[in-house]
């Protein structure tokens, strides 16, 4: 190993990934602590998922330093792809083998010891028992999910790399999901995940929000939400979409975001935001309430924030 912290799983100091002229990570730098649930946010194309295949030794950065899983991420890659679980975006597992099967091979990949053992195992563990000779192409969305979930396990990693591996599936599996991954933090194996879904963030322990190559903002839930310095709005009334046209158009007004019956009415600046809605709050069809700013309302005001690389 090349790093004697014992408390930091991820350790990395300006790690930056070109691709031509075009800076796809700007010299992050990131601690996740060993057992900790690490949300990693933002809009597509910011550099997530290039980030975290130079976490997992599968991209070389251009610069930067640092370590993971105690290994120095520009020397040791090997090392390090054999102690992580890497679960990407896309389901790339064999359709016409069965769940164990599945395994099977993915242990005999990791050179597995007692590998039925450990298929068996991890076969229980997931909940796959009664079905492990089930087709992986016959699987709906969320027990493909999962079925990648247990390939990532069947070597006993010490870190897992999850690539937004709830999208497309239904809010039953990616609430079972979630409780499957709080399992495993509580056992010690530490989880970089990345999501789109505030209420999956929510339930990380710290968070990090990466636009366009630029990390903007880390912490837990709370201290990004008061880190931005928001001040918001919720208005309830009829006619809110002609109301959100007129908003918009004030000084002072950062966005304008429709939640279901009301809308938010958001703005960095306290006393411009409240000047600038002076107008429409003496009337009697709208009622206004000042409430505490979301972290979604964080997620939409960072992203107005972040510098398109493609430019």
């Amino acid at each position: 190993m090349d790093s004697a912290d014992p408390d930091h799983v991820i350790d990395v100091v300006g790690l930056t990934k070109r691709f031509g002229d075009r800076t796809v990570v700007n010299g992050i730098d990131l601690r996740v602590k060993r057992g900790e649930i690490f949300g990693f946010l933002g809009p597509n194309g910011s550099g997530k998922t290039t980030f975290i295949r130079m976490l997992c030794g599968l991209l070389t950065p251009e610069s930067g330093t640092g370590s993971c899983l105690g290994y120095d991420v520009l020397r040791r890659q090997r090392e390090i792809r054999e102690h992580v679980g890497y679960m990407t975006q896309k389901f790339s597992f064999y359709e016409d083998l069965s769940i164990r099967e599945n395994l099977d091979f993915i242990a005999r990949l990791y050179a597995v010891p007692n590998r039925r053992v450990a298929v068996d195992a991890t076969i229980d563990r997931l909940g796959f028992t009664g079905r492990s000779q089930q087709l992986a192409g016959q699987l709906s969305g969320g027990w493909k999910q999962r079925l990648a979930l247990a390939a990532c396990l069947i070597h006993s990693p010490q870190l897992l790399l999850l690539d937004e591996p709830t999208a497309g599936v239904d809010p039953k599996a990616r609430r079972e999901f979630w409780d499957h991954i709080h399992q495993l933090a509580a056992e010690g194996l530490t989880v970089l995940i990345t999501t789109h879904y505030m209420d999956e963030a929510e339930r990380c322990h710290r968070i990090a929000y990466i636009a366009y190559g630029s990390l903007l903002a880390q912490g837990t839930v709370e201290d990004v939400v008061a880190g931005a310095r928001l001040t918001t709005w919720e208005v309830s009334g009829p006619g809110l979409p002609a109301l959100a046209e007129e908003i918009r158009k004030a000084k002072g007004v950062e966005q304008v975001v429709p939640f279901g019956n009301t809308m938010h009415v958001t703005g960095r600046n306290e006393a411009e935001l409240e000047s600038a809605i002076v107008p429409w709050r003496g009337g009697v069809a709208h009622r206004w309430a000042r409430v505490p700013s979301r972290l979604e309302d964080v997620f939409i005001s960072l992203m107005g924030q972040g510098r398109d690389n493609f430019k």
